[in-house]
């Protein structure tokens, strides 16, 4: 399981996931789909397109990576995950492919999350890469639209080191003839998407030269997004989020719609569906983990950013905040570029170092060592709910306290 070990249990090559989707009767071919890649927003992204074709009435499926508490949230049928009972009769079904086959816990996954589409009689269904786009087990898919969100350094010991080579491997999700939706331009990786769409006969449209967004903090974890279309038109939204990625991946997903509308065979949405979709999309498809609000006086927020993009961007969203003292309980996995990301953390804040509880958890006292040398000062502890509790204890009802470092870190505290 990639999610707890990590390289080791990665499995490159499209032919497993292919023979378990065969001995299921192809299940993946009975609804249309929407394929999303990307280094950073693809989950966001992915949720609020499923909010919207929820708000028109749809039966959506949803496959997100990976899982915070529970291992159904990979799965989730208008924002409600499958059932358990549907968990334990699949793998009894399956089980002669997997003697067989051998695969890995990802291509399970993605298999079963098909197969509980289908069972669903989705009318269309919104699929998350896992990692990368080329080799990734749901790249089996045709979708009636590719989105890539955004391209930075992340998983490069696996998708190369530089941002050429690791956009030639999302870009891999680009098929013969299908759209693809790029959400953020970048003149090192503009240049490989369009010689791959070009190759495919892909229409190619970049969410940020189509659509500008600007964001005002309302209060109440809430967030004014001001949309400027090309032609001048204006919309406003306000978004269940603080999140100082929202307008980046609210661009993208309203691209994405455009294009979705122009093609055939596509679910249609009415204006009202767009607008109660993605302004209810945290309610309608339980969207947790990301900039998520666990308490107040002191003010709590967790957001599972972990590569040097994320924490660039988040990191200076929490100093732009208004606080007496910030308190952080750090933890990170073992992969991890770890003086790069430590690099965007404030020397001036107190630090509460920990290890998530998986076996790619590296030991807190490493990452307190290592902290300690870009002078980031704390304390060890024994768990992630424990460091919390003790920034609790120290924080004062104006003060603010950061949860993160790693997905693995936010599940244990939701």
């Amino acid at each position: 399981m990639y999610q707890r070990v990590g390289n080791a249990a990665f499995k490159k090559g499209l032919g497993n996931t292919t023979r378990l989707l065969e001995f299921l009767g192809n299940p993946h071919e009975e609804y249309p789909k929407i394929h999303i890649a990307g280094t950073n927003g693809k989950g966001t992204v992915s949720h609020m397109l499923a909010a919207v074709y929820q708000a028109e009435g749809y039966t959506v499926g949803l496959y997100t990576s990976p899982h915070y508490m529970d291992f159904r949230e990979r799965f989730k049928i208008n924002g409600q995950m499958v059932s358990k009972r549907y968990i334990s009769h699949f793998v009894d079904r399956i089980e002669p492919a997997i003697t067989r086959i051998r695969p890995s816990f990802f291509e399970i996954t993605v298999a079963m999350a098909f197969d509980a589409f289908r069972k669903a009689n989705v009318d269309i269904a919104i699929v998350e890469t896992g990692l990368g786009g080329r080799l990734d087990s749901t790249n089996v898919i045709e979708p009636l639209v590719s989105v890539i969100t955004n391209i930075s350094f992340d998983h490069m010991e696996m998708l190369g080191d530089t941002l050429e080579a690791i956009a030639g491997e999302k870009a891999g999700i680009i098929k013969s003839g299908r759209p693809v939706v790029i959400g953020k331009s970048n003149d090192k990786t503009d240049p490989v998407f369009n010689d791959v769409a070009r190759k495919a006969g892909s229409s190619i449209t970049y969410a940020d030269e189509i659509m500008s967004c600007e964001a005002q903090q309302t209060g109440h974890a809430q967030t004014l997004c001001t949309l400027t279309r090309q032609s001048g038109s204006k919309l406003s939204l306000t978004l269940p989020s603080e999140s100082p990625f929202i307008c980046e991946n609210l661009t993208t997903a309203l691209v994405a719609l455009d294009v979705l509308g122009n093609i055939e065979r596509t679910p249609q949405l009415a204006s009202t569906s767009v607008s109660n979709g993605i302004e209810n999309f945290v309610r309608l498809t339980n969207y947790v983990g990301r900039w998520q609000v666990l308490g107040q006086q002191p003010l709590v927020i967790a957001d599972s950013a972990h590569n040097e993009a994320g924490l660039g961007k988040t990191i200076p969203a929490l100093l732009d905040r208004e606080y007496e003292h910030l308190h952080i309980v750090l933890g990170v996995v073992r992969e991890k570029d770890l003086r790069k990301a430590l690099l965007h953390f404030p020397t001036d804040a107190t630090y509460y170092f920990c290890r998530p509880n998986v076996p790619r958890g590296l030991e807190a006292e490493t990452l307190r060592h290592k902290a300690s040398e870009m002078k980031l000062d704390g304390k060890v502890y024994t768990s992630v709910r424990k460091a919390l509790a003790a920034a609790r204890s120290r924080a004062g009802v104006q003060d603010l306290i950061f949860v993160g470092g790693s997905s693995f870190v936010v599940a244990e505290v939701l």
